[in-house]
C-alpha cells in the first residue's frame, strides 16, 4: 500500500508540474505533423486532405489553451512589469493583484460561459465536416483551459501566501 501511496503521489506532482507541457507538447507535435502531411501531399500529388487541417486547428487551440496555462503556473503571462515597477512597490503590488482579480474574474466568466456552450453541444450533435467527430470534444478546451489558469493562479497566490507576501505572486 505504500508503494501505491508513494507512486499515486508522484503522478500527481508529474500532472501539476508538466500537464500543459505535456499536453502542449503533444497538441503542437500534431499541429506540425498534419501541416507537414497536408504540404507533402499537396506538393506531391497535386491534392489534399481535408482531415489534417481540421486536426491542425484542434491541437492549435489545445496547443494555445495549454501554453497559456503554462505561462500563468511559471507567471510568465502578459504584464506590463515596466509600468508596474514605475511605482512603489506597496502600489505596484496593489495593481498586479488588481490586474489578478480582474483576469480571474474574466477567467470565470470563460468558464461559465465555455460550461454553457459545451451544455449547448451536449444536446444539439455538431459533426465535424472532416473527421466527423462530435465538436463538443475539441471545443471542451475553452472551459478547461480557463479553469486551469484559474487553478494555477489560486496556486500562485497559496505560494505568495505561504511565502510571507514577500515581491509580487509568483
Amino acid at each position: 500500500m505504500k508503494a501505491f501511496h508513494a507512486y499515486f503521489k508522484a503522478a500527481v506532482r508529474v500532472i501539476d508540474q508538466r500537464l500543459e507541457e505535456i499536453i502542449c507538447m503533444f497538441a503542437v507535435s500534431l499541429m506540425a505533423s498534419c501541416t507537414f502531411l497536408q504540404l507533402s501531399v499537396r506538393s506531391i500529388f497535386g491534392k489534399s486532405f481535408a482531415w489534417p487541417e481540421e486536426l491542425a486547428v484542434y491541437g492549435m487551440a489545445w496547443a494555445m489553451y495549454m501554453g497559456a496555462a503554462m505561462c500563468v503556473r511559471g507567471r510568465g503571462h502578459i504584464r506590463i512589469m515596466i509600468a508596474v515597477n514605475a511605482f512603489p512597490e506597496h502600489m505596484a503590488t496593489f495593481f498586479v493583484v488588481l490586474g489578478d482579480i480582474l483576469w480571474m474574474a474574466f477567467n470565470i466568466f470563460m468558464v461559465w460561459h465555455g460550461y454553457k456552450y459545451i451544455e449547448l453541444l451536449w444536446n444539439q450533435v455538431f459533426i465535424s465536416p472532416a473527421l466527423h467527430i462530435d465538436q463538443k470534444w475539441p471545443q471542451m478546451i475553452v472551459p478547461l483551459g480557463y479553469a486551469l489558469m484559474s487553478v494555477r493562479m489560486v496556486q500562485c497566490y497559496y505560494s505568495w501566501y505561504k511565502g510571507g507576501f514577500k515581491g509580487y505572486p509568483t
